[in-house]
């Protein structure tokens, strides 16, 4: 099995679901992103989705627009976030990693080069948030060659045509967008989203994660009780901007923010 089924299968066998950190690679800087992993995972973390900056991420509200600004600015590339991952399994060979971005890197670099390349790295999937399953073959061809798992996105808005054609070629898990509109905005109407995650495990078998607008521990705690894994992003990257001039403080941040999530969603009653 690969290690997204690993962590799924001892997650469920443990009673637990995931909690899955996004971060930025490169914002403020690598060293900075590669730390925090090690961190996060040490948290409570238990896949981390790497966010792959571009400079005009559609779906990204302005915290995480911003983050990758601030990457960019430092310097940070494709290829500079896949040594970042190759740097993180020098030391850690067992949590599974998810790069998060857009298509346009990926075909500058070339399909089957960029799955080669991840995949010697140690990424086990990758979110291209920009590419439906029609146009999706060949990527997805170079990403099975190398062992890598494509995840897709579905939303409120998505319909049972839609779920059957992402549930028929996603594998790993598939990232239910709680909102209408950008990560970091909105308010959560719960049992909407319980509505929708029980019509798309109508369709597939694979976890369902559950992510923007996860600002604290109590709509975690909430979201773990009707999904399989928890997805929290701008409220990280707001640790990270909050405490723009001192690094240490920043991390210190998002380590606290995810012990009190993993905390309280291991407290939810199971059925």
């Amino acid at each position: 099995m690969s290690r997204l089924d690993d962590c799924f299968a001892a997650l469920d066998a443990a009673n637990k679901k995931a909690l899955i950190p996004f971060v930025t690679a490169g914002d403020p800087n690598a060293d900075f992103t590669l730390t925090c992993m090690h961190e996060m995972v040490q948290a409570g973390a238990n896949i981390i989705e790497l966010g792959v900056p571009f400079s005009d991420p559609m779906s990204d509200g302005p915290v995480i627009q911003k983050a990758s600004e601030r990457a960019l600015a430092a310097g940070m590339s494709l290829k500079g976030v896949i040594a970042l991952v190759k740097q993180f399994r020098k030391t850690d060979q067992k949590t599974p990693l998810i790069l998060m971005g857009y298509l346009n890197p990926i075909e500058f670099m070339g399909y089957e080069r960029f799955a080669e390349k991840a995949s010697q790295a140690g990424v086990d999937g990758v979110l291209t948030v920009d590419i439906p399953p029609e146009e999706s073959a060949d990527l997805i061809a170079a990403y099975e060659k190398h062992a890598l798992a494509p995840i897709f996105l579905l939303s409120p808005t998505s319909n049972e045509t839609r779920i059957k054609k992402i549930a028929a070629v996603a594998k790993g898990y598939i990232y239910y967008v709680s909102l209408k509109g950008v990560t970091g905005a909105g308010h959560l109407e719960l049992g909407d989203v319980e509505q929708k995650v029980r019509q798309i495990k109508q369709h597939t078998a694979l976890p369902i994660a559950v992510g923007f607008g996860v600002k604290n521990s109590d709509i975690a705690a909430n979201i773990a009780k009707i999904s399989d894994a928890v997805v929290v992003g701008s409220a990280l990257i707001n640790c990270i901007t909050d405490h723009a001039g001192n690094e240490q403080h920043g991390r210190e941040a998002i380590d606290d923010l995810l012990v009190g999530m993993r905390t309280a969603m291991d407290a939810v009653p199971r059925d």
